[in-house]
């Protein structure tokens, strides 16, 4: 059985891997084997940089399941949380191979984005597992209407990004049931508005650098 001090250990070293290691996905990639669009150097530009933002988004989310698990006494809602963070890993790594095979990078500001997750993620978890399974479910539901946007604004040829994109979408509407089957609460408008403001925030800056 691992101690206090075992699992704050476990848990720096999956920070440090999310921030700075390789995570490699455990399931292929929906971009394998699919071709790759002829598109114009402002074109990969653009998709390269949605990725980023995807990419960054996956970080927080790690960092957020991260908190969110830490702060929880409930071993059913640190399973979901842990279901849902493996399944990001596997996005963590889409992303990344997207970006690259683009030419493009991630972002400078993931070191920062991942703190101020993990912070929201351990606030949530000390309110209570419905409100943190709340906080779950409207992540996921907002994550959702982000992709959703940027497949919209994808260049249609781009089957290889639609694809990732497509994929992350599906597992986040999974996130986001299995949030509430577990008895999510709604959370309250204002709490809403103030994510979709900070999310705004970190897609803003996060897509360019």
């Amino acid at each position: 059985m691992l101690t206090p001090a075992d699992k704050l250990i476990a848990e720096f070293d999956r920070g440090l891997r999310t921030l700075f290691g390789t995570p490699m996905a455990a399931r292929p990639s929906p971009a394998a084997g699919l071709p790759e669009a002829e598109m114009d150097a402002a074109a990969r530009r653009h998709a390269a940089a949605l990725m980023r933002v995807n990419h960054c988004g996956e970080v927080c989310a790690q960092a957020l399941y991260q908190g969110q698990a830490l702060a929880s006494d409930n071993a059913a809602l640190r399973k979901t949380l842990a279901k849902a963070a493996d399944e990001e890993i596997d996005h963590l790594d889409w992303s990344r191979r997207r970006i690259e095979e683009l030419g493009g990078r991630v972002s400078y500001l993931n070191p920062l984005w991942y703190a101020g997750a993990l912070a929201i993620g351990l606030v949530a978890g000390r309110l209570g597992d419905g409100w943190n399974l709340g906080f779950l479910a409207e992540t996921e539901d907002q994550v959702g209407q982000h992709l959703q946007g940027h497949l919209d604004r994808l260049d249609p040829e781009d089957g290889k990004t639609r694809a990732v994109i497509e994929a992350m979408k599906q597992d986040e509407a999974g996130h986001a049931q299995s949030a509430r089957d577990l008895g999510a609460r709604e959370l309250p408008s204002p709490v809403k508005a103030g994510m979709r403001y900070a999310a705004r925030i970190m897609t803003g800056t996060s897509q360019w650098l």
